[in-house]
């Protein structure tokens, strides 16, 4: 019996180890990863993030989320890619129209509520993406309530797929629109 107490102490011990080992590994894989994502987000950005009073680690995961994973210029950018860029009308699609980004503008056609049209999602005159804080920002991302009507919800936003990013991606997302620069859209 006292022999055996010893060597359940050494198995626990180990067990305790492998299991910190194992997670100090993910957590250290994780940070690779983000700070991989944070410097590709910088330089796939199409307009030049103003970092003064932001997080730039937040801005740089913003920008990757934003620009390779949800693609937001898709349907924010009016037209979406710079002239002779739209890969559909033989362009390379390596420039974004950066004259016009996140300002909203493409006309989806007319709903239940009437006309869909993408909204401008840069800074208004006190740097809110949208005039949205972040509160608001999350709101709208997690219900797709309309920040104008809230008892419609957004038909076009992917905002079901959207509802299950974690607060930090949000959070990203959020301060990289503040740090770019207000434009207005370029579609009728």
């Amino acid at each position: 019996m006292k022999r055996l107490i010893p060597s359940i102490l050494v198995l626990i011990g180990l067990v305790i180890g492998v299991v910190l080992i194992s997670t100090l590994r993910g957590r250290a894989h994780d940070e690779e990863n983000e700070a991989n994502e944070i410097r590709i987000g910088f330089e796939i950005s199409p307009v030049r993030p103003n970092l003064r009073g932001k997080d730039p680690d937040l801005v740089g995961l913003g920008s990757y989320i934003v620009n390779a994973q949800s693609v937001c210029s898709d349907c924010h950018t009016c037209p979406p890619f710079a002239p002779g860029h739209d890969p559909f009308e033989g362009g390379d699609g390596k420039k974004i129209n950066a004259v016009n980004y996140l300002a909203g503008g493409t006309f989806f056609g007319v709903g239940p509520y009437g006309p869909i049209i993408s909204r401008n999602i840069t800074p208004d005159g006190s740097g809110k993406p949208a005039g949205l804080n972040f509160q608001q920002f999350k709101h709208v991302l997690r219900t797709g309530d309309d920040p104008d009507n809230p008892a419609h919800k957004l038909l076009v936003m992917p905002w079901p797929y959207f509802r299950n990013m974690t607060d930090h991606d949000i959070r990203a997302i959020y301060e990289y629109l503040r740090s770019i620069p207000h434009a207005e859209t370029g579609c009728p």
